[in-house]
């Protein structure tokens, strides 16, 4: 008797074990978007490139798996070796809702020129709305391109920022730099 009371609450415990692991996935897939949810979601906002953002976000999300949250925006930039980016846009995430973002940074490298462009920042490992108000850092120039839509990745801790742009403009070389994320707009890029 005892036997059988011991093996029956063991398996009652490996069934609720897997239920809850089953109820956190489903919980955490339903914070996550899918590769059709973002790409129909920048097919939208870019207009005709979608057949490259396809590409590109496929690649991103074989790389760090399905985000948590996404940007859709705007940015200008220019350098001469040293160079400053500024944009603005909306963070969107599936538990907390759309946010304001403005996004600024400084770069230095063999750099030149200028450009306007639309983004989409792809967010990995976003714990909270207020996790992207700071740095992240990464090298420009190392872009994954298809189809007239570039790739970067920016990091912090084990948040990664992905910003998937297509714009107008004409700029040559490789930097280093950050991207500064805050809840207001400010015309310091540090």
């Amino acid at each position: 008797m005892s036997f059988a009371l011991r093996l029956g609450s063991w398996l009652g415990m490996l069934a609720l074990a897997a239920l809850l692991s089953s109820g956190q996935a489903s919980a955490q897939s339903s914070e996550q978007y899918s590769v059709d949810e973002i790409v129909k979601a920048g097919g939208n906002f870019f207009g005709e490139i979608s057949g490259g953002l396809a590409s590109v976000v496929e690649h991103s999300m074989a790389q760090y798996g399905q985000p948590n949250g996404y940007v859709l925006g705007e940015q200008g930039s220019g350098a001469l070796i040293a160079g400053v980016r500024y944009g603005q846009g909306t963070l969107y995430t599936k538990n907390a809702g759309k946010h304001p973002v403005f996004f600024q940074g400084p770069s230095i490298g063999w750099d030149f020129g200028g450009e306007g462009s639309k983004v989409m920042m792809l967010i990995y490992n976003l714990p909270s709305v207020n996790a992207i108000y700071d740095r992240f850092v990464g090298i420009n120039g190392s872009a994954f391109l298809v189809g007239g839509v570039g790739m970067t990745v920016l990091s912090r801790d084990n948040i990664f920022v992905v910003p998937i742009v297509s714009g107008v403009g004409a700029r040559l070389g490789v930097n280093v730099g950050y991207m500064k994320f805050t809840d207001h707009q400010t015309w310091n890029p540090f």
